[in-house]
């Protein structure tokens, strides 16, 4: 039986996950001046009504250190492999997805803002799409790392004066508590405190918790593992759709080093493989198109099987009638 990526299937609890962070100090990810490209990227999809954009927020290279379940020099090796290798690590993009139905705007995260790497380049790629932040209707935060909510709320302003924003209440939860701020290590603590900051200048934040609908076609679905409310997005229109899921694909370790390839960020490391055993192969057997935050841009691709060994596919891009 061909089991659906739905938000009926994707809607899969974890309890009873052992929960933990890496112990070991990473290498800071300094936050440095953008400077601007020639061109500013931008790619687009249709699905069904819906027209899906990939903007970038920019990049940081993140240490071959980062990825437990690996060691530094395999992981090199690999990226090496794949013609990825950065002399300080695996490059990570920030991209953000703007879904439009020709009523409303939702945009799917909202980039690190410059807090880490050469980020803080979203203001420049919507105004490139024609748009103003206050055009925007509503923001998907997939979960509530810094790389994630930045652009929010950066300069301590509150960046999207108009959007309705959307996030699971677990992670609220979690990343306000200041208990859990007080034993967690010093790598998490600005997104303790940016997740502060978004509560407190968005105070009508529309808090959800598994599987959601937000608007006809669009849904929120339950990825939990990466982080206690770790959410995927799901569009859909007629036979079309395409799933963005966040952080549950890393560039270079998946899915080619196998699903218990960790990142040093991920706060239910169990919970987080599992949820790559459930979902790599029901993509890959299924075709699904799949954006993903941190892949090269645009983000967008395909998990495909030759004999079992699972590797990206990047979307082939073409004009679309």
């Amino acid at each position: 039986m061909v089991v659906s990526l739905s938000r009926r299937t994707l809607g899969l609890g974890l309890a009873g996950a052992a929960f933990g962070v890496a112990t070991q100090a990473p290498v800071a990810l300094a936050a440095t001046p953008p400077s601007s490209p020639a061109v500013t990227p931008l790619a687009q999809i249709k699905i069904g009504r819906f027209t899906v954009t990939a903007l970038s927020d920019g990049y940081a290279d993140m240490p071959f250190s980062y990825f437990p379940g690996r060691t530094p020099a395999q992981v090199e090796a690999e990226a090496k492999a794949q013609f990825s290798a950065r002399p300080s690590g695996v490059r990570f993009l920030f991209n953000q997805y703007l879904v439009e139905d020709g009523a409303s705007r939702i945009l799917i995260d909202a980039g690190p803002a410059g807090s880490i790497g050469q980020t803080g380049r979203l203001p420049e790629a919507l105004s490139a799409r024609g748009l103003r932040p206050d055009q925007i209707d509503a923001v998907v935060v997939t979960h509530l790392h810094q790389d994630h909510m930045g652009g929010l709320i950066a300069g301590g302003e509150r960046r999207f004066p108009k959007a309705e924003v959307y996030v699971d209440r677990r992670d609220v939860a979690h990343w306000t508590d200041p208990a859990k701020q007080a034993r967690a290590p010093d790598y998490l603590q600005t997104s303790f405190r940016f997740a502060s900051d978004l509560v407190r200048l968005y105070p009508k934040l529309q808090t959800t918790e598994g599987d959601h609908q937000i608007m006809r076609g669009v849904w929120l679905v339950d990825l939990t593992g990466h982080t206690p409310g770790h959410i995927g997005v799901r569009i859909e229109d007629g036979s079309q759709s395409l799933i963005m899921v966040s952080d549950m694909i890393f560039p270079v370790v998946h899915p080619r080093m196998g699903t218990d390839v960790a990142f040093l960020f991920e706060q239910d490391r169990p919970a987080a493989q599992a949820m790559r055993d459930r979902f790599f192969p029901r993509a890959a057997e299924e075709g699904a198109l799949i954006a993903a935050t941190h892949m090269p841009f645009p983000g967008l691709g395909r998990l495909v099987s030759d004999r079992g060994r699972l590797s990206w596919a990047p979307a082939d891009w073409a004009y679309q009638d």
